[in-house]
C-alpha cells in the first residue's frame, strides 16, 4: 500500500515539459468528466509528485476558491511543483487539447442534428458521462478507505454525502453547517497531549 509502482518517477521537482505532458494526458483521458480521478492517478500514484494528504488538501482548497475545481487543482499542483511557470504549464496542458476536442465535437453535433448521426452522438456523450461517474465514485471510495478513520469522520462523511447526494441540499449550505460541526468534533475528540 505504501510502496510506489516501479514505473513511478522519483519524487522531486518535475520539468515544465513533464507537467505540461502529464496534464495534457489528464485532459485527454478525462473528456466528459472524471478529472479528479485521473489527476490523482497521474500525480499521486504514477508520478508520486504529491501524496494522498497533499492531494486532498489541494483538492479541498480548489473547491473553496472561485472557479472550476479541477482547473484550480491543476494550478495548485503546478504552483507546488514549479511556481507560476508550473501553474501555467499545468493549466495549458489541461485545457488546450480538450478545448480543441470540444469545439470539434460541437461542430459535429451541430452538423448531425436532424440526421441519423444525432442518436450516435447522444449515445457517445451518455457513455462518457457514465464513465466519469464511475471514475469519481471509485476515487472517492479509494480515498475514503485510506483517509477516513474512526466513527466520527465516517459519520460526518455520511451526513455530507446523504445531504448533497440523496436529499439534494446545496453544497454551500451543507458546508456552512458541516464545516463548523466537523471542526468542533475534531477539537473535542483530539487526543490529549
Amino acid at each position: 500500500m505504501g510502496t510506489r509502482p516501479a514505473t513511478a518517477e522519483p519524487a522531486g521537482r518535475p520539468s515544465l515539459a513533464a507537467l505540461f505532458i502529464s496534464f495534457a494526458s489528464i485532459g485527454m483521458m478525462s473528456v466528459g468528466g472524471g478529472l479528479s480521478a485521473w489527476t490523482r492517478l497521474e500525480v499521486v500514484q504514477k508520478r508520486a509528485w504529491l501524496d494522498d494528504k497533499q492531494f486532498l488538501s489541494g483538492y479541498a482548497l480548489s473547491q473553496l476558491v472561485p472557479g472550476a475545481t479541477n482547473v484550480n487543482l491543476a494550478v495548485f499542483i503546478g504552483t507546488q511543483m514549479r511556481g507560476t511557470a508550473g501553474a501555467l504549464a499545468c493549466l495549458f496542458g489541461l485545457v488546450t487539447l480538450p478545448v480543441v476536442i470540444v469545439l470539434l465535437l460541437g461542430a459535429l453535433y451541430l452538423h448531425s442534428q436532424g440526421n441519423t448521426g444525432d442518436a450516435w452522438v447522444s449515445a457517445a456523450l451518455g457513455g462518457m458521462g457514465a464513465v466519469a461517474i464511475g471514475l469519481n465514485l471509485g476515487t472517492g471510495v479509494r480515498l475514503a478507505q485510506r483517509n477516513i478513520r474512526g466513527l466520527i469522520p465516517i459519520a460526518v462523511t455520511a451526513v455530507v454525502t446523504l445531504s448533497i447526494g440523496v436529499f439534494g441540499f446545496a453544497l454551500v449550505h451543507v458546508l456552512l453547517v458541516m464545516l463548523p460541526v466537523s471542526l468542533l468534533l475534531a477539537v473535542l475528540t483530539r487526543p490529549p497531549r
